[in-house]
């Protein structure tokens, strides 16, 4: 570095052709497609066979709960769909209250702001992915705009909680056919993310991104396995032998082999075996060995002529066990081998043994308590609540009737800082425009029945979910005839009003969205980044003490280890979000630069330490680190 000046504060250039920009398809994103249509379809044509297609968007706020948690174990998705569930109806309960207590539409706008707040950081805060709290906040917004009566919120909630048991058996479907399916694909991600490191490290290039992907990659495989705490398995187990071989890529991926590690990623993408992974270092003498394996022959064929077998084990005529030479062992037993391969093996069994003592001993970890969590988010809760009540204050006095499109669209902007917070409201407002004329060209087929609607509700699902992964724009082109058509479930309406209308809000809760996260900016993002450094700092001094200690047991290595790899994970999430922000002091990027490649010296020699990794400059595969420093 020629500098140890942080980088000065200034106003960074917002993205527009970049944020338009389509990426790569998720590789399941047919789950959540697919999932979302076996939850909405069948409710949704009982209803229509009843003559009660009125009473569709109640079942389809608990049929919208399908989309969740695709990344998780079936035993953690269980659990997260039911949360999930009773936040919908919580959030669904207090709206039909407020909105069957008053028809103030100010207040209803207020109360619709605070909920999306709240969603909003209780989402955040628990990590539970995408969708995350745009749908929570789109139900309940909805439904506060929904004529009501208080006799009617239980019937109502009633619905939604029955169609919401039944995205619930959706989601867990899959599970008997693929029981380790989500752990398999973050193992696989973390081999892929590995490779690419390591081909990168081969190119003699830098690779900083590519190592911190894969870094990210491998923590997040780490988070699915660990996830589901007390449920050991034999096929969890042999996930977390390839995550571990993953991190020792990562640890000299000038040495890793990329076309092992896609080959172990593609076997566990499928349904198959598991493959079983080797100690490293006898992989290693293995290719030594057949290096040296004529001069080994030579050398065999001598030892052979002075009456010895090849490996050096010859016959002890005092039977003492010992050559007169004191050259090594000999054969005590008339001529039988020595098991060597039964010594082998049981050493195989202890290095894996102890390889997932610190997988267990972090298992039993207990994790941080929601209420320390939601401390940091406070100024996305309060930028969240000011949009969206200004976005719906202002939709109200240009005399919109469905406040509630402009306010979902202010929470949907929000990101973890002011530039991708940019991005999004670019992509929000383009999809919406072409999702528009969308609508505009399917709204007189689905106006032909009641079938014809749901069947075209059930396509704009499927679309959404299927191409939101490549770019959030894009989905939004699927999502704003959905939220139309949806519209139309009590009664057809003209098409006109219903394109004006959603075009008007979309630009209103866009912009107003976007000032109030100017001007509500995390000025803490610094104080963040700060106290992420210390942290990395911390945990890279407690992992080379536990290194240099010959007596540290795998356990203590292993969450020391673990523990330096999540702070710099968070490090760097941290910084990239601290960058996004404006008028904020300036950031220490060098130190940030220097924390993650001390943090990564430590990272390789714990690993050495542990004896997957020979020492660096020496010849043997089987010695060991004894010292190692930040």
């Amino acid at each position: 570095m020629s500098s140890a000046t942080p980088t000065s504060a200034r106003v960074r250039r917002l993205p527009v052709v970049g944020a338009l920009r389509l990426g790569r398809p998720s590789d399941v994103w047919f789950k959540p497609a697919l999932s979302v249509v076996a939850a909405v379809a069948p409710p949704s044509l009982l209803l229509m066979t009843l003559g009660r297609l009125d009473l569709a968007p109640y079942t389809m706020a608990g049929s919208l709960c399908a989309l969740y948690a695709h990344n998780r174990p079936y035993a953690a998705r269980a659990k997260v769909l039911a949360w999930v569930i009773l936040g919908m109806l919580g959030g669904l309960a207090v709206a039909l209250v407020s909105a069957s207590l008053t028809r103030n539409a100010v207040v209803l706008v207020t109360v619709g702001a605070l909920l999306a707040a709240v969603q909003k950081a209780v989402c955040d805060a628990t990590r539970v992915g995408p969708p995350a709290h745009v749908i929570l906040t789109f139900v309940s917004s909805a439904a506060l705009f929904v004529p009501q009566t208080l006799g009617q919120v239980p019937g109502h909630l009633a619905l939604a909680a029955a169609a919401g048991a039944w995205a619930w058996l959706v989601g867990m479907a899959p599970a008997p056919l693929r029981p380790h399916g989500p752990e398999r694909r973050a193992t696989a991600q973390a081999l892929h993310a590995a490779a690419a490191c390591a081909e990168t490290a081969r190119g003699g290039e830098e690779g900083a991104g590519a190592r911190s992907a894969a870094y990210a990659a491998v923590h997040a495989a780490w988070q699915t396995l660990l996830v589901v705490r007390n449920r050991p398995s034999t096929t969890r187990r042999a996930l977390e032998r390839l995550v571990i071989r993953a991190e020792v890529a990562l640890a000299a991926p000038a040495d890793a082999d990329p076309a092992r590690l896609r080959s172990w990623a593609r076997a566990v993408q499928g349904t198959g075996r598991i493959p079983r992974t080797g100690d490293p270092r006898r992989e290693a003498d293995s290719l030594r060995r057949e290096e040296d394996g004529l001069s080994r022959e030579e050398d065999g064929l001598s030892r052979e002529e002075d009456g010895l077998r090849p490996d050096g084990v010859g016959s002890c005529p005092d039977g003492t066990g010992s050559r007169p030479d004191g050259a090594g062992p000999c054969r005590t037993d008339g001529g039988a081998r020595l098991d060597d391969d039964s010594l082998r093996r049981d050493g195989d069994l202890l290095r894996e043994r102890d390889e997932l003592v610190g997988v267990a001993a972090e298992r039993a970890v207990t994790p941080r308590p929601l209420s320390s969590r939601l401390g940091p988010l406070t100024p996305a809760a309060v930028r969240s609540a000011l949009g969206c009540a200004l976005a719906g204050y202002v939709s109200l006095a240009l005399g919109a009737e469905r406040p509630y499109w402009a306010l979902v669209t202010a929470a949907s902007l929000y990101q973890a800082n002011i530039t991708l917070t940019w991005s999004r409201a670019v992509q929000r407002v383009v999809g919406n425009l072409v999702g528009v004329l969308l609508f505009a060209a399917v709204a007189p087929v689905a106006q032909l029945g009641p079938l014809a609607l749901v069947l075209c509700i059930l396509a704009c699902n499927f679309g959404a979910e299927a191409l939101i992964g490549r770019n959030y724009w894009l989905g939004s082109v699927c999502v704003t005839p959905l939220a139309l058509l949806v519209t139309e479930l009590p009664g057809f309406q003209p098409t006109g009003e219903l394109v004006t209308g959603r075009v008007v809000d979309t630009l209103v809760g866009a912009l107003v969205g976007f000032l109030a996260a100017v001007a509500v900016t995390n000025r803490r993002a610094g104080r963040h980044v700060e106290r992420a450094l210390t942290t990395v700092d911390r945990a890279g001094e407690h992992a080379a003490r536990v290194a240099a200690d010959p007596s540290s047991t795998p356990a203590a290595l292993e969450a020391a280890r673990r523990g330096l790899a999540a702070a710099v994970v968070d490090l760097r999430a941290t910084a990239d979000a601290a960058a996004g922000e404006w008028w904020q002091r300036a950031l220490p990027q060098e130190r940030v630069v220097l924390a993650e490649q001390a943090a990564h010296r430590t990272l390789a020699a714990t690993v050495r330490r542990r004896g997957l990794l020979p020492d660096p400059g020496t010849t043997s595969t089987y010695t060991y680190t004894e010292g190692a420093s930040p």
